[in-house]
């Protein structure tokens, strides 16, 4: 079975090696200030008594009142069978961007295409940000609070 890190365990660790990275912890994982993203990533995939070697799951949730998304990651280490959770928010809705992790992780393409697509959040420095269910010329991410038809 694999065990859950404790948050604040982890978050003591990425502390201690980037002062400014971490924004938050709560009882599901660590939020991490975006431009630390990919170098606490990297650490997180590199240190041996870690080694988050598969990112699971990417997704994104939309706070619609508060004016933010936040991308939240699942890593896992295969060889330590444990888990985390990290989280990441955008400045703001209007041109939300956060940094791509597809230079660590080769499972956060797609799953970055499929944020783009279904809520516009772009990935800086993903190598083919495309839509991936919609086509190109289709307007609006569905999976944004305000999208149209949702918003009437």
């Amino acid at each position: 079975m694999t065990t859950i890190l404790p948050p604040t365990e982890v978050a003591a660790l990425i502390r201690a090696r980037f002062p400014d990275a971490v924004q938050a912890v709560d009882a599901f994982g660590v939020r991490l200030a975006p431009a630390s993203l990919v170098e606490v990533c990297q650490y997180l995939r590199d240190e041996p008594s870690l080694a988050f070697d598969y990112l699971v799951m990417e997704t994104a949730v939309d706070y619609i009142e508060d004016d933010y998304f936040e991308v939240v990651y699942v890593l896992r280490s295969l060889q330590h069978n444990h888990e985390l959770a990290l989280k990441v928010r955008t400045d703001t809705r209007d041109d939300p961007v956060v940094p791509s992790l597809v230079d660590l992780w080769q499972t956060a393409e797609f799953q970055e295409r499929e944020i783009y697509d279904l809520f516009g959040i772009r990935f800086a420095g993903h190598p083919d940000l495309r839509r991936l269910f919609l086509w190109e010329e289709f307007r609006g991410h569905p999976l944004r609070k305000d999208f149209l038809p949702l918003a009437q």
